[in-house]
């Protein structure tokens, strides 16, 4: 029996990377995952599969975070095929890294739109589902809230208003028996991470060589922690934003 047995997982941004990981360690622990999407429908069944393949319930479910109309009908569809969800996990993110000049005003909302506005809109519906028990929403942040790198400001910027949101919800909604909580990334392998514009070989190596543990971090190094959160392990947590960086700071 998993530590996350009869819980319906809805997990945003899921079709690859850390959401991906995420989605496939909270059904390895016996949850039911809605596994969200907005545009990589191949990647979110290939997700989906996975689970199935390893005994798990999962589903793919498209949806654009930043617009409530979308969120309402991804929660919806997880309960009807599930069930009441009680963990949430706001892994949906856009990241791009440049001179702060060349920055566009379309930039600067998309990034807010999704990674702000987004998880405030997932936790909003959130709360029309979760039931009397409460429930655990898990936000992913990044290390660049706390140090942001050149030519990431906007990014940096979101995952700080990010992490206000994980304690200023945690205070709000605890009398409702609803924890709040983060997991802040260091330099993760991922197909996005490979794929930001002037991240090179070299820059990797570089990000390696300052994170004590002495390599980059994997997916599942994430999802555990993430698993950690959302399950009754951390019941006597809320408001706290964990670092899995490998002491990366």
């Amino acid at each position: 029996m998993g530590k996350l047995t009869g819980k319906v997982a809805v997990v945003t941004g899921a079709s690859k990377g850390i959401g991906a990981g995420i989605a496939k360690a909270l059904a390895a622990e016996g949850a039911a995952v809605a596994v969200n999407f907005a545009s990589d429908r191949a990647g979110a069944e290939r997700v989906v599969a996975e689970i199935e393949k390893g005994g798990g319930k999962a589903f793919a479910v498209q949806g654009d975070t930043s617009k409530a109309a979308d969120v309402a009908r991804v929660f919806a569809a997880a309960r009807e095929a599930f069930g009441r969800p009680s963990v949430v996990v706001n892994n949906a993110g856009v990241f791009s890294f440049g001179p702060f000049e060349e920055g566009t005003e379309e930039s600067f909302r998309r990034h807010y739109d999704v990674n702000v506005l987004g998880p405030l809109l997932v936790v909003g519906e959130a709360l029309k589902h979760f039931g009397p028990e409460g429930g655990s929403v898990v936000n992913v942040s990044s290390v660049a809230a706390t140090s942001p790198p050149p030519g990431g400001v906007i990014y940096s910027s979101t995952k700080g208003a990010l992490d206000t949101i994980t304690l200023g919800l945690a205070r709000e909604l605890a009398p409702r028996k609803i924890r709040v909580n983060g997991v802040s990334p260091g330099y993760t392998e991922t197909e996005g991470a490979k794929s930001i514009t002037g991240i090179d070989d070299a820059i990797i190596q570089q990000f390696v060589a300052q994170t004590p543990l002495g390599r980059a971090g994997q997916p599942l190094d994430i999802a555990k922690v993430a698993v950690f959160l959302a399950s009754d392990d951390s019941a006597w947590i809320t408001g706290e934003t964990l670092r899995a960086a490998g002491g990366q700071r």
